[in-house]
């Protein structure tokens, strides 16, 4: 087993790459890791020179032969090779030695070699002191880590091996101004054979080491490959925040993927005294966010903006604590304006700071927003090496810098599996332009732009930074929405992609068929079930027979119980065919019973119909009849019973599950609980038509309101759409809430469409009416995020004026646009002063912005008889399928939510009209209209009848009075 100088150092970022690198696993290739080993090949050439040019050419030697070493006669060496074998009975030996004085901990016989950058031999300074070698490393970079004065112990220890003494001293040669480093390499020897221990014991062993992504991983050729199996193992790893400990912790309750540890996560209310700490961070939360593919939210994250955004974002070398670009973008969307400040050199740093600071100046109430530490860094450290010039505001606004990712980090969980910008920006839909140009890239590109002076990777770096500002503003734009959201009480303005926790539920205990692997497990658990149990352990173990109860599933275990007629009803005999006349053959009595309901004023009882009868057939036409029409569709159900089942599922919101148990408890009909599922399908294609009337008329008619809500269909999410009037309701189910539909299904509507905000319905080529309660409680809901901004304030209560006597004139005369046309000129003085103003703050902006973009769809109604001014039609109808989905609690499949809701808005169109619901199937029409025309006819009638009774009976008191 060879240990190269290569492997040790590999080891030290990463066990895996120092296998991979062991067996010679070809690399997918990384730039930067190329680059990095370009500078140091150049480096150590260029370090070397000076230092031989310091001794006489004689004294000097390449690459000298390690077998003469104690006899040298250089005083200086550059590539100096040096190897050594570490037997296992050497190691062995050492197992009972000081470990400073073994390499104890090599657990096989290795081979142990490097090439030693330089070497310094310094002659004996007299008899009894031998000559001293000293280790030379050369490192490109000017600031140096652990891992660089381990590599230094590294090459003393191989060197104090084939030297048979120690070598306690040895130099580093680095940075742009070659400076030198003395380092105590006896200090480290320690350090440096536990590695060695490791390493043989990584290498000997036929399984790779696990797979851990971490920080390094950025600069390793194996990057991609390594990745690409952490993805497909879904490792822990994966979790860019996630310590070791933390892996190791969770690894040791059998959690190894992301997908395991996202159903760990318990949703738990916080203490008292805890309410106002910052939210801890949830590995769990963010492993469910990713899971679910949606940003999930914790607590009550705050982001105030308040003054205007300038986003920073700085490119430089933190080797040299060199910043080279600064990237100031002020403003926001299309109006922003955007700044690059570009620094040569290391003396042209100050004047770039110069320009930032002048450049905050000119603001107004400039609030600096960035992304990371790097930028709150960047502040302090020019702050102190350059001078504020400025003072006040300018200074408040340096130390009040806003970083976005301290804002929302614990609270606000992406989809992503690390919290950079690149990634959380990228899920927000931002691209960069240049894929290739990422992190540590950029110092490589900056060191080339150097050395070339190249005009295009100037360009490069400095569109880079800019699209950084723009992500940045992007992350910020998705906060204050998220941040809206999380205040609005409204559930149907809340986006679909996001889910806050405070409305999660713990899962609830589903006692399930047991399955096993272990085949001889399913019989035992068989015989462990309740019901067989009690119906076949008890009665054997008893000499008494227990009497045979009804199983869960629906299907009965003991004769059904036969109960007796409530009514016996006998058919007349026809004389002729009803078809054609003709003579007719009878058939023997038959006798069939009708399971059905006594649906009362005060009350519901079984009711059971025996019906005799005889069939015919007809000789001439050759068709059959006579039997009932209540069992003509093949059915012993009757209509009361069925239309109950209907009213209690869909009326009062019961599932069909809780309907079987009742009629089994209450009326004594064990049906199988398929039967009901049964008996409300075809109650549904029954009503089909009536559907159908109902959304043509819909459509066909003057306003329609519209809004819509989530379901899950087959574990996934889709949205029920409500379109309403104010008779008529009707739902509808579709996969996505893209509106698609809705442009084939409207294109023919020539009236107002009253909706809320959501951008779907803006193309819609019809008038339309906003909600104007959405946007009040919108309004209200960013004034109390923003408490201290006056001009929002103003603008708020400037349009809640003229709402109000709006809704005023609206009590007072109704929607009558006669009245209502006299608000006109107040709307429009409003827009007029609107459009004259300049706001500052950036929620006011927002305001304005809303205003004038729907200025068309907001005021509708003024014109206009009859347009509501709000969605309150739609939003009461669309609560009484969020109700029983709340309910069931389950996930409807396509076919049975199509059911459903042809059943719902039968139902909600009753409410509408004024009809009850029940009534309305018990009557077996199809047309609701018509059924409540003859509804209040036969109100109208019976109260006149009263009104003749009750003059007749004054009449005849009268009379008899004078008489």
């Amino acid at each position: 087993m060879k240990i190269s100088s290569d492997l040790f150092e590999a080891f030290l970022k990463c066990p895996t790459k120092c296998r991979l690198r062991f067996t010679g696993e070809p690399t997918a290739g990384n730039a930067y890791a190329e680059w990095v080993e370009a500078q140091n090949k150049t480096y150590r050439a260029d370090a070397a020179k000076p230092l031989m040019a310091d001794v006489p050419a004689n004294e000097c030697d390449v690459a000298p032969l390690v077998k003469n070493l104690k006899t040298a006669k250089w005083r200086v060496a550059v590539d100096v090779p040096a190897r050594v074998e570490l037997g296992s009975s050497r190691g062995n030996e050492a197992q009972t030695s000081p470990p400073e004085n073994s390499q104890s901990l090599l657990t096989s016989a290795a081979t142990i070699e490097t090439c030693l950058h330089a070497v310094e031999r310094i002659p004996s300074a007299g008899r009894g002191q031998p000559t001293q070698f000293v280790p030379i490393l050369f490192i490109y970079r000017n600031k140096l880590t652990k891992d660089d004065k381990l590599l230094l112990a590294f090459d003393a220890f191989v060197l104090s091996e084939m030297l048979g003494r120690a070598v306690n001293l040895g130099k580093i040669i680095h940075g742009d101004d070659h400076a030198m480093l003395k380092v105590k390499t006896s200090a480290l020897a320690s350090e440096v054979r536990k590695p060695l221990g490791k390493i043989t014991a990584l290498l000997a062993s036929p399984a790779p080491p696990d797979l851990v992504l971490n920080r390094y991983c950025a600069e390793c050729e194996f990057q991609a490959r390594c990745r690409k199996l952490a993805v497909e193992k879904d490792d822990l790893s994966l979790l860019a925040g996630m310590s070791a400990k933390e892996r190791q912790k969770l690894r040791s309750k059998g959690i190894f993927t992301v997908t395991q540890l996202s159903y760990t996560f318990r949703p738990r209310r916080r203490p008292k005294r805890q309410r106002d700490k910052r939210e801890k961070y949830h590995h769990a939360l963010k492993a469910l966010a990713i899971r679910e593919q949606k940003i999930h939210i914790v607590g009550s994250p705050e982001l105030k903006i308040e003054g205007t955004p300038v986003y920073l974002d700085v490119e430089g070398l933190p080797d040299r604590d060199f910043y080279y670009l600064i990237g100031v973008r002020i403003g926001h969307g299309d109006s922003a304006v955007q700044h690059s400040l570009w620094a040569d050199n290391v003396a042209d740093e100050e004047k770039i700071w110069r320009e930032f600071l002048a450049l905050l100046e000119a603001v107004e109430k400039p609030v600096l927003i960035h992304y990371g530490s790097y930028e709150t860094d960047f502040l302090k450290t020019l702050s102190e090496r350059h001078g504020n010039q400025f003072q006040g505001q300018l200074d408040n606004a340096m130390k009040n810098a806003v970083n976005l990712l301290s804002q929302f980090l614990g609270e606000i969980y992406f989809p992503t599996f690390s919290n950079g910008l690149k990634d959380i920006g990228t899920w927000l839909g931002f691209a960069w332009s240049d894929k290739m140009l990422v992190g540590l890239d950029s110092i490589s590109r900056r060191h080339d732009w150097e050395r070339s002076r190249d005009a295009s990777i100037k360009e490069r770096l400095i569109r880079y930074n800019i699209e950084d500002c723009r992500a940045a503003e992007v992350v910020n734009a998705a906060l204050q929405q998220l941040h809206v959201a999380n205040q609005s009480k409204d559930a149907g303005s809340q986006p679909a992609e996001v889910v806050f926790v405070r409305s999660l539920k713990p899962p609830r205990k589903r006692f399930g068929k047991f399955k096993s692997p272990v085949q001889e497990f399913a019989g035992i658990t068989e015989a462990a079930w309740w019901d067989y149990h009690r119906d076949r352990i008890y009665l054997k173990s008893k000499a008494t027979k227990r009497p045979a109860i009804s199983s869960s599933n629906g299907k009965e275990l003991g004769p059904r119980k036969i109960y007796p007629a409530n009514k016996v009803v006998k058919l007349p005999v026809p004389l002729t065919c009803p078809s054609c006349g003709g003579e007719c053959t009878p058939s023997s009595y038959k006798r069939r019973t009708l399971q059905d309901l006594h649906i009362g004023k005060s009350g519901v009882k079984r009711w059971v119909v025996t019906y005799k009868f005889r069939s015919y057939h007809c000789l001439n036409c050759r068709k059959k009849f006579g039997t009932p029409d209540v069992f003509r569709s093949l059915s012993k159900f009757g209509r009361n019973l069925i239309s109950f089942l209907i009213y209690v599922s869909i009326e009062l919101q019961t599932p069909l599950w809780t309907v079987w148990k009742m009629m089994v408890r209450f009326f004594g009909y064990e049906m199988p609980a398929g039967t009901l599922y049964a008996l409300r399908n075809s109650a549904a294609e029954y009503y089909q038509g009536t559907f159908e009337r109902i959304l043509q008329d819909l459509v066909s008619g003057n306003v329609l309101h519209i809004d819509e809500t989530q379901a899950s269909v087959e574990g996934k999410s889709a949205y029920v759409w409500v379109f309403a009037s104010r008779e008529q309701a009707a739902f509808l189910y579709a996969e996505s809430r893209d509106g698609a539909f809705l442009q084939d299904m409207l294109k023919d509507f020539k009236g107002v469409l009253v909706t809320d905000f959501y951008g779907a319905y803006d193309s819609l080529p019809c008038r339309q009416q906003k909600c104007l309660i959405h946007l009040m409680r919108d309004l209200n809901d960013i004034v109390l995020c923003n408490p201290y901004d006056e001009e929002l304030k103003k603008l708020v209560a400037e349009f809640g004026r003229i709402l109000k006597a709006i809704v005023e004139t609206v009590d007072r005369r109704g929607l009558r646009a006669r009245y209502l046309k006299k608000h006109v000129n107040s709307v429009a003085r409003f827009y007029k002063n609107l459009k004259a103003q300049s706001y500052q703050s950036e929620a006011a902006l927002k305001c304005k912005q809303r205003f004038e973009k729907n200025r068309n769809k907001l005021f509708t109604f003024l014109t206009l008889d009859g347009i509501p001014w709000h969605n309150n039609n739609a939003e009461h109808a669309i609560k009484a399928f969020a109700k029983h989905r709340d309910i069931v609690r389950g996930s409807f499949t396509p076919k049975t939510i199509n059911r459903h809701l042809i059943l719902l808005t039968v139902c909600q169109t009753c409410k509408y009209m004024g009809v009850d619901f029940l009534d309305f199937l018990r009557s077996g029409e199809k047309d609701i209209r018509a059924f409540a025309e003859s509804r209040r006819r036969r109100r109208h009638g019976r109260d006149r009848s009263v009104a003749v009774t009750s003059t007749a009976a004054i009449v005849s008191a009268s009379d008899r009075v004078g008489s």
